[in-house]
């Protein structure tokens, strides 16, 4: 076993749970947050065409209207798709080594459980 790796596991492995999880968080989280703007900017399309106006003008209010939320849809498009790639290269490194046999921090701690020890017998 390798001194520096006490986990039994060794590069990228270790890290590839973790970073399924928080590439899925990220990418929920985004989603949500694209939802809420597309939403907010469909208000604000809505409310300004009321008065008979069209979003689509060549105004500088409607230009405003248009780009008022584009930061934050860029930063939530960007955010999505960092998460999905964090997600998808935890699940492939994941999948990749589905059929290692590396130790359980039980082996690596010199623990070993039996269904006896389980059991109470």
């Amino acid at each position: 076993m390798d001194p520096h790796n006490q986990s039994g596991r060794s590069g990228f492995l270790r890290y590839a749970r973790p970073a399924l999880v928080a590439g899925a968080i990220i990418a929920v989280v985004s989603v949500a947050l694209l939802i809420i703007i597309f939403a907010l900017d469909s208000f604000n399309a809505t409310v300004y065409s009321v008065s008979g106006n069209d979003v689509r003008d060549a105004t500088e209010e409607a230009r405003g209207i248009r780009d008022a939320y584009s930061a934050a849809r860029a930063g939530g498009i960007a955010a999505l798709l960092a998460g999905a790639a964090l997600a998808a290269a935890g699940a492939l490194t994941l999948f990749r080594h589905r059929g290692d046999a590396g130790e359980s921090d039980d082996e690596a701690a010199g623990e070993e459980v039996d269904f006896e020890d389980l059991a109470g017998r």
